[in-house]
Parts: C-alpha cells; sequence; structure tokens
C-alpha cells in the first residue's frame, strides 16, 4: 500500500499582515455599500432560512432533476401562499422561533 507523500502545512500570513487585513475588513464593514449589500445579504438568507423552517427542502425527496426542480417549484409556491395569506390577513409573519405552546400562549393574551 503506497502512501502519499506529505504535504506541508499551508503557510500562515504574518501577523501584522492579519491584522491589517482585519483592520481593513471592519473599516469596509462601516461603509453605507458594504450595509446596503448586507441587507440584501440578510434578506436572502431569511428567505432560505423561512424555506428551510418550512418546507424542509435540504434532503431531496426524489431522485433526477426534473423531480427535484418540481419539488423546489412547488416549496417556493407554497412559500409563497403563505407570506400572501399573511400579507392579506394583516399578520405579520412570525420571525421568531417559538414552540406551539408559547405561540398559543401569546395568541391568549392578546
Amino acid at each position: 500500500m503506497r502512501q502519499r507523500p506529505q504535504q506541508p502545512p499551508p503557510a500562515q500570513p504574518p501577523a501584522r499582515e492579519l491584522t491589517e487585513a482585519v483592520q481593513a475588513a471592519r473599516a469596509r464593514q462601516q461603509t453605507g455599500d458594504f450595509n446596503r449589500d448586507y441587507a440584501l445579504r440578510t434578506g436572502v438568507e431569511g428567505t432560505i432560512c423561512q424555506a428551510t423552517h418550512t418546507t424542509g427542502p435540504r434532503r431531496a425527496r426524489y431522485r433526477g432533476l426534473a423531480k427535484i426542480h418540481l419539488d423546489h417549484t412547488t416549496s417556493a409556491t407554497a412559500l409563497n401562499l403563505i407570506r400572501v395569506v399573511a400579507w392579506w390577513n394583516g399578520r405579520p409573519l412570525d420571525r421568531a422561533n417559538h414552540s406551539h405552546l408559547a405561540r398559543l400562549q401569546l395568541s391568549l393574551a392578546a
């Protein structure tokens, strides 16, 4: 059984370069462009989180691209229907993850 040759560990950047890179990244995070781009990213991540929480598409239920595409399309349609019904009823979507009992308690307290 042949052994693969050992590869050297990846080179670490010097501490000074790493510190400068972190400072540059933090300075960039304070700009308006970064905040605008990050707001878009959080909206997309929120949609993905809602989709995985609601319809559970992390694992494909079927084999084949056509069936998986149909599954994702129906999941997206269901998510859009949930959002339309919430908007239609004037009830915002619950963004916090509460248990069923906690939601019942909140609805009874209101």
